[in-house]
């Protein structure tokens, strides 16, 4: 049994092709079955149900798979140990960030990262939290930024920054002549949402349910992304709710419909989380001291309420 092996069952299991698994791993797909068959043979079971389409893990296969994934992981740890022993900051480095997230941190401090870690290859994907919690576990991604606390099992947490919800109220809207809002203030049925699925939308629900009996059946209106948001809330649909950094993007005609909370502003903490288990501390450490040194400078806010954006 080799770690190669090993790493061909999952790319398959991941697959459900064997073609499309020898091209992932870069090697012929023949070369591919026949070190499967090997294994199989020296286990003297059958991993994969080929009869199958696609191809599906047998029972003692899916056992297999499992633990492949932490022998395959702890293998590939071998070279951070060394890299973190000889001070190197460099390689690649599989990081998901939240929607609500991606668009305003990722151009704040992508290019000062690259200009100080020149080695460091980072691969970013745009993920939701639930599809960020599974890739961690799973070992596909070495890190992730998300609004905590999430208190997942084995995954840890490093806050960023905390940043402030504003109220963006449309004129004509009953608090649009208020020159501050109280959280008290909001109507679960007056504001305009993320689809389901986002943890920014829980965040805002969680925030009207601190203060009043309110549960979301009311809610009509929701939407994919804070932009279109924006647009039905100037359409007097309703009021919402946005993260501070977006608002530092909005035109001077949309900023007249902000809204400032009083103090303590409710806000949502911004983590780094990755697994237990990581060894890439050094790459980890590099990014969370330039993404907090730079947010710590655009967000003026240090009297905030933390909204958890997971419903307890």
């Amino acid at each position: 049994m080799t770690i190669t092996q090993l790493t061909y069952v999952l790319a398959i299991a991941e697959q459900k092709n064997f073609t499309k698994a020898a091209e992932k791993c870069f090697v012929t797909q023949p070369t591919l079955s026949t070190q499967i068959q090997k294994l199989e043979e020296e286990l003297d079971v059958l991993i994969f149900d080929r009869s199958k389409k696609p191809i599906e893990l047998t029972d003692v296969g899916r056992k297999i798979v499992h633990q492949a994934r932490n022998i395959v992981n702890e293998s590939e740890r071998i070279q951070d140990i060394v890299d973190q022993q000889k001070g190197f900051i460099g390689g690649e480095f599989r990081i998901g960030i939240i929607p609500t997230i991606m668009p305003t941190l990722l151009p704040m401090f992508l290019k000062a990262f690259i200009k100080k870690y020149p080695k460091v290859k980072l691969k970013i994907e745009e993920l939701t939290t639930d599809d960020i919690i599974q890739r961690i576990k799973e070992g596909h991604l070495d890190a992730a930024i998300a609004a905590t606390p999430l208190e997942i099992e084995n995954i840890k947490e490093r806050v960023l920054y905390y940043e402030p919800f504003v109220g963006y109220i449309p004129e004509h809207h009953r608090l649009y002549s208020k020159k501050k809002i109280e959280v008290s203030d909001l109507e679960i049925d007056d504001m305009l949402l993320l689809e389901d699925g986002h943890c920014f939308r829980d965040g805002i629900i969680n925030l009207c349910k601190a203060f009043k009996d309110q549960t979301d059946d009311s809610f009509q209106l929701e939407s994919g992304s804070i932009e279109t948001l924006i647009k039905l809330s100037n359409e007097e649909l309703g009021m919402t709710l946005l993260p501070y950094l977006h608002t530092l993007e909005l035109n001077d005609n949309l900023k007249k419909n902000l809204h400032h909370f009083t103090e303590p502003s409710p806000a949502r903490e911004v983590s780094i989380i990755y697994h237990r288990s990581e060894l890439k501390m050094q790459i980890i450490e590099a990014l969370h001291d330039v993404i907090s040194g730079i947010i710590r400078g655009a967000i003026a806010f240090q009297n905030v309420k933390i909204i958890s954006p997971l419903p307890k």
